[in-house]
């Protein structure tokens, strides 16, 4: 852009703070306006996994087996509402249209660059300041038989055909890594090379770090319109720049579209919440069959689930909770389910054919970056890094060349 420039990022969650992080290592002075506050999305709640070999497509063919039971299944881990919301049934049929094999392997290939960019961001915003830790694995990986295994390797191999590096082994003495993990699982792997944080205090840190090299962070500033050179607030108020960053999750849609950002963006809602181990947890825990992922977090064990297609602003389900819990009793031991702390619903931002929107909109000088789906905590730094050098340089990254929010 030539020299320092205003420039206003909309959106304090882990994608918006990471390019407003990187806008100033540019130079650029910045402006970070949200709604609610840092983190106050899905990045606070979710699993907090930093895992690139498990970062591929969210549609693939198994949906074609599960989704349409999940409809039945009041503990299925998908979870939509049976009603008329024509957006809603419109989003369903794009991104099933993608549960096909040759659409899997496509989008793996998209994402792969950045895949294989991602934990060294995280290591940039380190060594450059950034007051939090990342922490390596190994991660857990458990089954109740080895049948259910499968799809597990499966999307491991794919994601290894396409260049990732995912250390699996076959793991004999679960407990010793997950004693909370009952004899029902008779089969798991070990996973490493991935790490894992603490998502909302890490966020928390990021925000801090671009405060502290002269950001302004203004909360409960509810961004109503975006332009080239300004950004107008609910309050009437204007808010002039050089340029404007969108990056508001599962809301982008409301904000990009009047700049030709056409493909839609679904909340794609996921629910946790913490409890108390018997054995203190020190690795995460993954139950593909049951769709739960564990992380341990301040002293207590974190456990997410669900994908629930609904609206980003609905309340949380306490249905859905239970049905977390009920999945997990049936596999977990020295787990106190029924004392649950941090109960969370989150939003995130799902596209139909399952890569993320980072780029130039038809405005001059309008960007945006979301649509990661559950990926945006572990692409969030490479996202604001690569989005950042495109604002700056109007070079376009390989890594975020497939991700054409014009597409």
């Amino acid at each position: 852009m030539g020299g320092m420039s205003r420039i206003i990022v909309v959106g304090a969650g882990m994608v918006g703070l990471a390019t407003a992080w990187h806008l100033q290592e540019r130079g650029h002075q910045v402006t970070v306006l949200d709604k609610e506050g840092v983190a106050a999305g899905a990045s606070w709640g979710n699993a907090g996994w930093l895992a690139p070999a498990k970062t591929i497509p969210l549609s693939d063919p198994s949906l074609w087996r599960y989704g349409p039971t999940a409809l039945l299944d009041a503990d299925a881990a998908l979870s939509m509402p049976l009603r008329f919301d024509p957006q809603l049934w419109a989003f369903l049929a794009r991104f099933m249209a993608q549960a096909t094999a040759r659409a899997w392997d496509a989008t793996m290939a998209d994402l792969t660059p950045i895949d294989l960019e991602a934990l060294a961001a995280f290591d940039e915003l380190a060594l450059g300041g950034v007051d939090a830790w990342t922490r390596q694995g190994p991660f857990v990986i458990g089954f109740e038989e080895e049948s259910q295994a499968a799809g597990f390797l499966r999307e491991v191999a794919g994601a290894v055909r396409h260049g990732q590096e995912a250390p699996l082994t076959p793991l004999e003495d679960v407990q010793s890594l997950a004693p909370m993990l009952s004899d029902a699982i008779t089969c798991a792997y070990r996973l490493d090379g991935q790490r894992f944080i603490e998502p909302g205090p890490y966020v928390a840190a990021l925000g801090r770090a671009v405060a502290e090299r002269g950001a302004e962070i203004r909360t409960d500033a509810e961004v109503v319109s975006v332009h080239g050179d300004a950004v107008v607030l609910a309050t009437g108020e204007r808010l002039d720049c050089d340029a404007a960053v969108i990056a508001t999750g599962a809301w982008l849609s409301a904000l990009a579209r009047p700049h030709g950002v056409r493909t839609l963006v679904q909340a794609g809602r996921g629910y946790s919440f913490t409890v108390e181990t018997a054995q203190p947890a020190e690795h995460p825990v993954y139950l593909p069959q049951h769709r739960m992922a564990c992380t341990p977090y301040q002293g207590r064990f974190r456990i997410a689930g669900t994908m629930e297609f609904r609206r980003p602003d609905e309340p949380l389900y306490p249905r859905r909770i239970e049905a977390i819990v009920n999945q997990a009793r049936k596999v977990m031991t020295g787990v106190d389910l029924d004392e649950r702390r941090d109960e969370w619903v989150g939003s995130r931002p799902v596209t139909p054919d399952g890569r993320p929107l980072v780029g130039r909109t038809r405005t001059e000088n309008v960007y945006v970056a979301g649509g990661h789906g559950m990926w945006g905590v572990v692409l969030g730094p490479a996202t604001g890094k690569f989005l950042a050098q495109l604002i700056d340089t109007g070079e376009t990254h390989p890594a975020i060349r497939p991700f054409d929010p014009l597409r």
